[in-house]
């Protein structure tokens, strides 16, 4: 056999031998299938339900064998929701996953997933998800349908939340594969995992300054009273006006001012009761930490500065969370009776800082007071109590940041609180304020 006609046999095996291969597992088809489908935002958001319209494309091969993994692709051309118009997204943040209904000659769920891979996405703008991929095994021979079905939209920050979309009505398959018989073992279906990081983000925004407090008295006085030391302040309701990077919101809580008399100086505690709950995210160890200016009036003028430790472990979505109290020192300019208030909220978490300012203060404790060498008198105090962790803050009636949010009781008095600005978890001095957002079309 000449050299040439050796080569034109080999290339003819080669092909051979390619065809063979492809006989295996079929070129790769798509077709676009639209369907109705209804996403819920995360929880924490308080977003409405979104009803929308999901586009996707499945590729998978034509033809296999029985024994074949097969590799298949989820693209999603048009997502059912679009991005909130709350904040932009930042790049690589979305994460989608999905599942595959099987039908026809085998039957089951194959779940898909993308990978943390995506543009930024604007505020208000259509969600753009990476492609979702999985490996399928064949088990069994005959014609089988891969129809779309529900999918997760996760995002990493400011803080990780879901986003759960799920079918309205039934779709049309996307693909189908021809199976025919073919030795090798029978299986399942393999598919990623998801996974995120949780991290936390608020906006800043304005000065705020604290309301002044009412003259009328609460809880015990002190000074020359028979060498009392202890001098617990009344309960107040404490409503508070909070500007937010998208709009002002109201919240109230309830506020007790303890003092213990040190010399001439009182170690301050403020408590915010009724206020433990169970957290509605996952929070990292040492990511966020209260503050207060205590609003003085009476005799004395000015703030005294407390605040409360960060939290130390990390709080993991649905457990109970301890709110700390805010403590400081607070040393006297002025001699007689000095009222104690609820002044300006301060929040500092994850390299952020927001405000919210009381609209009405009602005295919670007057106490004699007798100036001190440094004291108060218009000025503002340092927070230096014991339990006081880290940091300082500084009151004087303003105080840089962002805005809060609104607070509730459920039926037994208990304070359902949590922070949010832009989907971010904030615990506001002690107390844990909810932020819901207005009830927008962002999710569309």
């Amino acid at each position: 056999m000449s050299t040439r006609r050796r080569a034109g046999a080999a290339s003819v095996s080669l092909l051979l031998g390619g065809a063979g291969i492809l006989l295996g597992a079929s070129p790769a088809q798509a077709a676009e299938v639209a369907y109705k489908t209804e996403c819920i935002p995360p929880p924490i958001s308080g977003l409405p339900a979104v009803q929308g319209t999901t586009k996707v494309e499945i590729t998978a091969p034509a033809t296999a064998k029985v024994g074949d993994e097969v590799d298949v692709v989820w693209k999603t051309t048009e997502a059912a929701s679009k991005n909130p118009d709350i904040l932009d997204l930042d790049k690589d943040t979305v994460k989608p996953t999905g599942t595959i209904k099987l039908g026809g000659g085998q039957t089951g769920d194959m779940a898909v997933a993308g990978e943390r891979v995506n543009p930024p996405i604007k505020k208000n703008s259509p969600m753009i998800l990476s492609d979702m991929k999985g490996k399928l095994k064949l088990t069994k021979a005959g014609d089988i349908t891969l129809t779309p079905d529900a999918y997760n939209i996760n995002v990493s920050k400011p803080m990780s939340t879901d986003t759960k979309c799920t079918p309205k009505e039934q779709a049309k398959a996307g693909a189908t594969i021809k199976v025919t018989d073919g030795a090798g073992s029978s299986g399942g279906t393999t598919s990623g995992t998801t996974s995120g990081t949780t991290s936390g983000n608020t906006n800043s925004g304005g000065n705020t300054a604290g309301s002044t407090g009412g003259d009328s008295s609460g809880g015990s006085t002190g000074g020359d009273d028979g060498g009392k030391t202890d001098f617990p302040g009344k309960e107040v309701q404490t409503p508070y006006k909070c500007k937010t990077p998208i709009g002002d919101k109201d919240a109230t809580s309830p506020v007790q001012i303890n003092a213990k008399k040190d010399g001439g100086n009182y170690a301050l505690t403020v408590k915010f009761k009724k206020s433990v709950m169970d957290s509605p995210a996952d929070i990292p160890a040492d990511s966020v930490k209260p503050s207060m200016a205590v609003k003085l009036g009476g005799a004395d003028k000015g703030t005294v500065a407390v605040e409360g430790p960060t939290n130390k472990e990390p709080i993991k979505s649905g457990d109970p969370m301890t709110i700390p109290d805010l403590t400081g020192t607070y040393k006297p300019g002025a001699d007689g009776k000095s009222t104690l208030s609820p002044g300006v909220l301060t929040v500092k978490a994850l390299g952020t800082t927001t405000t919210c300012t009381p609209s009405k203060s009602e005295v919670s404790l007057e106490i004699d007071t007798a100036a001190q060498p440094g004291g108060a008198a218009g000025g503002s105090g340092s927070a230096g109590g014991s339990g006081s962790a880290g940091g300082s803050t500084t009151g004087g009636g303003g105080a840089t940041g962002g805005g809060l949010a609104e607070t509730g009781a459920d039926d037994n008095g208990t304070l359902r609180a949590l922070g949010l600005v832009a989907g971010t978890v904030i615990l506001l001095g002690g107390a844990v304020f909810t932020f819901l957002p207005r009830r927008r079309n962002g999710l569309r």
